[in-house]
């Protein structure tokens, strides 16, 4: 196969400009039942395909999962129900952290998960959910779409995968995680045991954590027992639904090692390249609406549950310590440093994101900081 060649159609700007029309319409809720209907021509020779969708999330954290639902609904809809797409718990068709390995295998089709989970098979996986002290939602998303950082990924996942991939949710810049005692400097983080995956992982490690991974739906359980100390997910909304003040009475902030993680649909390749173009439209606008829908659906539920966790809950919220932040963002960088030494596809795509970090942060931090300062300040 002719992967380049592929990547020259499949991985231009993610959607065309009419998937981005009718993506914009669903990020609104306004979609006329008209316009879902026709969004693929009465075209008899269209076939029917059902799908079966590996996810990482249990159902009952309904706002990341619902990204899952969100793309197999807008399929579903605008190809007035001749593509199916079934979104399963984590657990059904894989484990919640094989979601890449079963759609690279080819079991299963399609998958919704978050490519940090897989960076032992590959660290340029880090770039599609989030890198430590790097980009925040609307950052990530200029990136990925207008920065040709989603080209460069999907080249790399094509040849090391055979896998496709698409953002399909965001959830923000998330919090710091819960722990079970007060960290006042870098010397109480070494010997806690902390679930935290991705880079941001392997840079607590340096900083003297004992690392886990495990899926969400493990996560309550292991902090209730103690065989962890403290644990990351998202945020207020999630956190609250997985009744992680109930395990632990420590609220820290903010996530440094995601501060606008995407998530993704992960197609393999030889399915990708059976579908009809219609079809692999189709896909891509559902995956923009969902990533959209997400973001949106965790900045309105977030404050409500964040209020009710102050209010209602006996925990402490803390900034983490300046010395920790900073010992976090040093080691980080030498990270990097060390996997562009070691992986040229990590290298390239590094070079590329740390161009795009610098310009872009450099004008929010003059904009958008400057704004957020002075309302924070005016209250």
């Amino acid at each position: 196969m002719d992967r380049r060649r592929f990547l020259k159609v499949a991985a231009t700007g993610a959607v065309g400009a009419a998937a981005l029309s009718v993506a914009g319409c669903e990020q609104a809720g306004v979609m006329p039942p008209g316009q879902v209907e026709g969004a693929v021509s009465e075209d008899s020779s269209l076939p029917a395909i059902e799908w079966q969708m590996a996810t990482s999330w249990p159902p009952a954290l309904d706002t990341i999962f619902g990204g899952a639902q969100t793309v197999a609904k807008r399929v579903e809809a605008m190809t007035q129900g001749r593509f199916k797409i079934e979104a399963r718990a984590a657990g059904e068709l894989a484990p919640g952290l094989e979601v890449l390995n079963v759609v690279e295998e080819g079991a299963v089709p399609i998958g919704h998960t978050a490519s940090y989970y897989y960076v032992g098979k590959s660290p340029i996986t880090a770039f599609g959910t989030a890198m430590p002290f790097g980009l925040t939602s609307r950052q990530q998303d200029s990136w990925l779409y207008e920065g040709g950082g989603l080209e460069m990924l999907q080249e790399v996942y094509a040849e090391k995968f055979n896998t496709i991939q698409f953002p399909a949710g965001n959830t923000g810049v998330q919090m710091g995680g819960w722990f079970n005692k007060e960290i006042n400097s870098v010397a109480d983080m070494e010997g806690l045991k902390m679930r935290i995956p991705g880079l941001g992982g392997q840079v607590m490690d340096r900083l003297g954590v004992t690392v886990q991974v495990l899926p969400g739906g493990e996560i309550f359980q292991a902090l209730q027992t103690g065989a962890i100390d403290a644990a990351e997910w998202v945020g207020p909304y999630d956190d609250e639904k997985l009744s992680f003040h109930k395990a632990a009475s420590f609220y820290y902030f903010p996530g440094w090692w995601e501060p606008g993680p995407s998530l993704e649909i992960q197609i393999n390749l030889d399915e990708w390249n059976k579908l009809p173009e219609q079809y692999q439209e189709v896909l891509k606008t559902a995956a923009y609406a969902a990533n959209a829908t997400m973001m949106a659906r965790y900045d309105a539920k977030n404050p409500a549950a964040l209020s009710r966790l102050i209010n209602d809950a006996d925990i402490t919220m803390l900034p983490f310590p300046d010395d920790v932040m900073k010992a976090a963002e040093e080691s980080a960088f030498e990270l990097f440093d060390e996997r562009a030494a070691g992986d040229a596809d990590f290298a390239s795509i590094f070079k590329e994101w740390s161009a795009f970090r610098t310009a872009i942060q450099s004008w929010h931090g003059l904009a958008e900081r400057g704004y957020l300062q002075y309302v924070g300040q005016s209250r």
